[in-house]
């Protein structure tokens, strides 16, 4: 089971883990090992999750959800298969958790008066010296 936050558990049967031929570091190996690591989490299967929740992560990880409601994270940054499927496991969570995470309320606030009278005494100001500027004419 993977843990996601403390009421979120989803089972290791809802992912799979596709290996393929790195581009990245490896040297001789990279022509050999499939070390580039592609985790697939079909949305739509899992359990472990409420239908809300999932409506959650379909909106806020669009980009990353397929047609047919596949998540995908791949992996090419380390040597081995092994580190890149934690690493791509870890980044899996890092999702989920970012896409579940509930957004605070903004409370609407006002301009305090302070701040607006400062405003415009900056602009008088401001004003002030610019007609200081302009030359002077004897009518």
């Amino acid at each position: 089971m993977i843990r996601v936050s403390d009421h979120i558990l989803i089972s290791e049967g809802d992912i799979i883990y596709r290996f393929s031929r790195s581009a990245g570091p490896g040297g001789q190996n990279v022509n050999k090992l499939n070390t580039r690591v592609t985790l697939l989490f079909n949305l739509a299967r899992c359990r472990g999750l409420t239908n809300e929740q999932k409506q959650m992560i379909q909106e806020r990880l669009s980009s990353r959800v397929s047609g047919e409601g596949v998540i995908s994270v791949v992996s090419q940054r380390y040597r081995t298969q092994r580190a890149n499927r934690l690493a791509t496991r870890e980044r899996f969570i890092e999702l989920l958790r970012n896409a579940l995470k509930e957004t605070p309320v903004r409370k609407p606030t006002t301009v305090p008066y302070a701040s607006k009278r400062d405003r415009l005494s900056r602009k008088r100001r401001r004003s002030e010296v610019k007609l200081l500027r302009k030359p002077v004419t004897f009518d």
